[in-house]
C-alpha cells in the first residue's frame, strides 16, 4: 500500500470495531458452531469443550454486539436459542476466509472436511480481495483515500455512483 494517511486515522477505521466485537478464539469458535446449526448453550458448551463461565460471557457478548439473537426455545421455555442476526450472518466470508487461511497456512494445512456448496457439491473458491470490477486485487494495488468531511461512503456498484481513481484520490490530498 502506498501513500498512507496518519496512522492514528487509520486505526479508527472498522477492523477496530470488528476485533472488538469477535477478536478472540472463542467468538470465532461460537460464530463457526452458530453457522453449523448449534443453538443451545448445552450444544455450544459440548461440542466446542468450553467452560460454561466463558461460553456465557463470550456468548453475552456476541448477543450485545448484535450478531447473535438470544430467544426463549420454542420447544421447552427453560431453553434459549441462539441465532445469527443478519448482522452475524454478514460474517460468514470472514469466517471462510480465516478456514481457507488456516487450511493453506496453518499447522496441519490440507487436513479436514472442505466447505463445499451444496447445490453442485463443490469446494468453495478462495475468498480474495477484489476492485469494484471484480479484478483481484492485493497488496501492491491498494492505497487509501480520505474523504472530505461532506464526503459520504458509496456503494461503488450502486448505479451512478463512483469512487475517485487512485490518481484522482493522491492528486486531492496532494493539493489539501
Amino acid at each position: 500500500m502506498s501513500e498512507t494517511p496518519d496512522l492514528k486515522r487509520i486505526i479508527q477505521c472498522g477492523l477496530t470495531d470488528a476485533v472488538e466485537a469477535i477478536g478472540e478464539r472463542w467468538s470465532f469458535l461460537i460464530l463457526r458452531g452458530a453457522f453449523n446449526g448449534l443453538v443451545h448453550f448445552e450444544e455450544f458448551q459440548q461440542t466446542l469443550g468450553i467452560a460454561r463461565n466463558i461460553l456465557a460471557n463470550r456468548l453475552a457478548r456476541l448477543v450485545e454486539k448484535g450478531i447473535l439473537d438470544r430467544s426463549p426455545s420454542a420447544e421447552d421455555r427453560r431453553r434459549v436459542n441462539y441465532r445469527l442476526t443478519d448482522k452475524g450472518e454478514a460474517l460468514l466470508p470472514v469466517l471462510v476466509a480465516l478456514r481457507q487461511w488456516g487450511h493453506t497456512w496453518g499447522e496441519a494445512p490440507g487436513c479436514g472436511p472442505v466447505l463445499i456448496d451444496l447445490r453442485d457439491g463443490k469446494p468453495l473458491r478462495d475468498m480474495r480481495v477484489e476492485a469494484h470490477d471484480g479484478r483481484p486485487v492485493r497488496i501492491g494495488d491498494l492505497s487509501w483515500f480520505e474523504p472530505g468531511p461532506e464526503a459520504a461512503v458509496v456503494d461503488a456498484d450502486a448505479p451512478g455512483s463512483s469512487r475517485p481513481e487512485p490518481q484522482e484520490a493522491q492528486a486531492a490530498e496532494n493539493h489539501s
